[in-house]
Parts: structure tokens; C-alpha cells; sequence
């Protein structure tokens, strides 16, 4: 009598892949992830950005100096479309209530060694204080102080000539929502993958409450590693299109590059953020644990791309660590693409920084798959 081979019969890629995809429509939380958040966040983001810059700013002037060139400079600073002088006020306290009361978003001070500093060849400093409660215009009161600094500071030192290049407008949206963009993308992926990750671990457990050692032979780890990453990269790269090419034409962003280079960039940088996910949700072990552990990163992912400081401005130890994620090379060769027109040839170092950081997070996630209990 022949013996029957009870053994499982190996499942296929396909397989893994469609129950993944049920995996993914059964969980509320994860479609949310998935589908809404990169469907209305860009739109929100880019929405509240799309000003660009804000006019006629109200300022409050503290002149102390009280000579021909504070007053010259304050008439400069009214004169900018960004900022409008309210009035000069004797003392800093009554133009506090200024503030106080919203009928100002800044205060600039000029201390009263001002006029005599300068024309005796010294470096005096202006004093500028703003509510922080709006970006935007503590950026407009900055910027139009700073550009009447340096057009005024011609009659003492070196002429320049500023040329804008890429961000003509200097405005908001251009500079950070590209950014944002391709952060979104990460951590939407990141929260979504870990959840299901997560989710899989409390079944496993509520099952089994003393769950074996298992490994899974090479094959399998294989399989399950590409099936998955499958449904994941299908449905990400109709999310990037909607997100990196869609949006930005919807608030004429800027879009400069190539989009045949710029679908070839993406393509590492979705493997990378994929396999980076699916590595990290080897060690969650409940389905809330991506929203304690992951949520607050997005500040911290930002600042490490060098988006919002410059690259060598950061220290060695903070930029070596912000190349260990996919978004610090995915942002800094994005923005270059599709704001400045770069190619991919001049994005190389952060394309193949991409196509490493896929492999070896592809490993990760293949070690983590094999060896588990």
C-alpha cells in the first residue's frame, strides 16, 4: 500500500501574492494607509502651501537709532511686497502689545550704536522677532529684512547680484511639499506593512499561545518575500503617480525633469522603502505598536534628508545616519529631478545608494521571514 505524503504542497508566488492582496482589503486600517492617506494628504498639504507667500505683512519697527539710515531701512522694508511697517514705537513693550493684540506678526529693533557702527566700519547687528505661529510669515518678515540688509550693505561693502534659479517665487510649497511628497510615501508604506505585520503576529499568537520555533526553507522565504513586496510595489506605483506627478501638476508645482528618468529614480526608491518596511515589521508584535513606534519619525526623516538644512551643514555622525533610510537619497534625488531638471546621471550616488539599501533591506526582510516564531 503506497504511503501518503501529508506534507503542505509549496506555495507559489502567485499564491502569496493573492492572499496578501486579501490581507490588505480585509484590514480597514491598512486600506486607510494605503489608499486615503497618499489620496487627500498631498492634497491637504499642497492646499495649505499653495499661497506660496504672503503680502503686506504687518511689522512693528523699535527704532532706537532714530537716524537717516534706520529710517531709510524701514522705509526699504515697507516698500517690499512682503511687509507692511505698521508704525515705530518708542519701546519694546508697547510694541509687544502690538503683537499681543495681532495687529502685528513681527518686531524689528534697531539698537542705537546702529548708524555709528556702520559708518565706522563695524558689525551691528538688527534684531528680528516674529510669531511663530505661521511659517509663512515669519519667512516673509525674514526675508524681506534680510534683502534689504544685503542691497543696503552694497554702499559699504562688495556689490552683488541675486539670481534666483530654480524657486523664483521663493515660495513655500516649491521648496517643502516635494519633500513631503516623497515622505509620504515611506511612511505610509512603513505604518501599512507593519500593521499587517503586527496584526499577523496577534493571530499567530491568540492560536498558539506557546508558538515553536519555525524555519522555512530558502525557496519559501523567497516566495513569501516577493509575493508580498508585489502587491506592495503594484499598488505603489499607481500611488506615486498620483502623488508625484498628479498633485504636483494640480498646484503647478515645479516639474522639471525627465519623466522617463524620473519613473527609472522611483523604482529603486519604492523597492527600497518596500523591502525597508517589510524588514521593521519582523518586530512588531501588535498591530498598535507602528503608531507608537513610527508616526513621530516623519519630523525626524524630514530633517535628515537635508531638505530643510543644508547637507554640509549637518554633522557627520547625523547625515551618515540619515543614508540608512530610503527617503533622505529618495528626497534629495527627487527634488533635484523634478525642481531642477536633473538627470539621472546627476543623481547617481543617490540612485545607487537606492538600489543598495533595496538589496540589503531585501536580505533583512528575508532573514526575518525565515527565522521566526
Amino acid at each position: 500500500m503506497k504511503k501518503t505524503d501529508h506534507r503542505p504542497y509549496p506555495e507559489t508566488i502567485f499564491s502569496i501574492a493573492r492572499e496578501e492582496l486579501r490581507n490588505v482589503f480585509r484590514d480597514g486600517g491598512v486600506v486607510i494607509f494605503f489608499f486615503l492617506v497618499p489620496l487627500f494628504y498631498p492634497l491637504l498639504y499642497a492646499f495649505i502651501y499653495n499661497n506660496e507667500v504672503v503680502r503686506d505683512v504687518k511689522l512693528a519697527v523699535v527704532d532706537r537709532s532714530d537716524t537717516y539710515l534706520s529710517r531709510e531701512f524701514i522705509r526699504r522694508v515697507d516698500a517690499t511686497p512682503h511687509t507692511k511697517v505698521i508704525g515705530v514705537y518708542a519701546d519694546m513693550e508697547e510694541a509687544k502689545h502690538t503683537m499681543d493684540r495681532k495687529e502685528a506678526y513681527g518686531i524689528l529693533l534697531f539698537p542705537s550704536e546702529f548708524s555709528k557702527e556702520v559708518h565706522t566700519g563695524k558689525q551691528t547687528t538688527i534684531s528680528l522677532y516674529c510669531d511663530m505661529s505661521s511659517i509663512l510669515h515669519y519667512k516673509a518678515l525674514l526675508s524681506s529684512a534680510t534683502d534689504v540688509s544685503l542691497r543696503m550693505s552694497r554702499d559699504f561693502s562688495i556689490p552683488y547680484h541675486e539670481v534666483t534659479i530654480f524657486n523664483t517665487q521663493g515660495g513655500f510649497a516649491s521648496f517643502l511639499v516635494p519633500a513631503i511628497l516623497m515622505l509620504v510615501i515611506q511612511q505610509t508604506l512603513l505604518l501599512g506593512v507593519c500593521m499587517l505585520g503586527g496584526t499577523s503576529r496577534e493571530r499567530r499568537r491568540n492560536a498558539s499561545p506557546l508558538p515553536a520555533f519555525v524555519s522555512e526553507s530558502y525557496g519559501e522565504t523567497l516566495r513569501k518575500v516577493l509575493g508580498r513586496s508585489f502587491v506592495y510595489l503594484l499598488f505603489y506605483t499607481v500611488i506615486s503617480l498620483w502623488v508625484l506627478v498628479v498633485v504636483p501638476r494640480l498646484f503647478s508645482l515645479p516639474q522639471m525633469g525627465n519623466p522617463g528618468e524620473l519613473l527609472l529614480f522611483l523604482l529603486p526608491y519604492l523597492l527600497a522603502c518596500i523591502f525597508f518596511s517589510m524588514t521593521l515589521s519582523g518586530f512588531i508584535t501588535s498591530r498598535e505598536s507602528p503608531f507608537l513606534l513610527f508616526v513621530f519619525t516623519s519630523i525626524i526623516f524630514l530633517f535628515l534628508s537635508g531638505i530643510s538644512w543644508p547637507v554640509e551643514a549637518i554633522p557627520p555622525f547625523w547625515r551618515a545616519l540619515g543614508y540608512l533610510f530610503p527617503s533622505t537619497p529618495g528626497i534629495q534625488g527627487y527634488i533635484r529631478i523634478g525642481s531642477m531638471g536633473a538627470s539621472l546621471h546627476a543623481v547617481a550616488f543617490e540612485y545607487r545608494l537606492l538600489w543598495i539599501q533595496a538589496g540589503v533591506y531585501f536580505a533583512a526582510a528575508g532573514l526575518i521571514f525565515r527565522y521566526r516564531r
